[in-house]
């Protein structure tokens, strides 16, 4: 089943470029894991997620990625609360929700569409003959 981890991070003033570089030049990708994405959440806030194939391919590589976590750990600001410098959580998904597929017009529904959309040309006014009395 699948399933997803997010660490949230607090980068120390001075240390982003640094700290993005580690997670640059580390090995991101773990057997299981199907995609790694890191987002911006504010001011020297960041938060990673990856999806992976099962919760049980995140346990067998949370050690790898502590590893990872230890090249970089001094970049990182305690979060506070009792929380350390990261604030981990995963789980497998319960809900996964995607938007309809858009259905495809025939090419006859779709002329017809057109023609309603695009405006009518319209033909000059034509000019009236006058009448001359004499």
């Amino acid at each position: 089943m699948t399933a997803f981890n997010v660490v949230r991070f607090r980068v120390k003033p001075g240390r982003e470029q640094e700290f993005l570089d580690a997670h640059k030049k580390a090995e991101r990708f773990f057997p299981g894991m199907r995609r790694f994405v890191m987002l911006k959440t504010g001011e020297r806030s960041y938060c990673v997620m990856a999806e992976w194939a099962s919760f049980d391919k995140i346990v067998a590589a949370r050690p790898s990625m502590i590893g990872i976590l230890d090249s970089f750990r001094d970049t990182l600001e305690d979060l506070g609360g009792g929380l350390g410098v990261t604030d981990p959580v995963a789980g497998t998904v319960v809900m996964d929700k995607t938007p309809p597929a858009k259905a495809k017009k025939s090419k006859k529904a779709a002329k017809k569409s057109k023609a309603k959309k695009a405006p009518a040309k319209k033909k000059p006014a034509k000019k009236k003959k006058s009448k001359r009395r004499s």
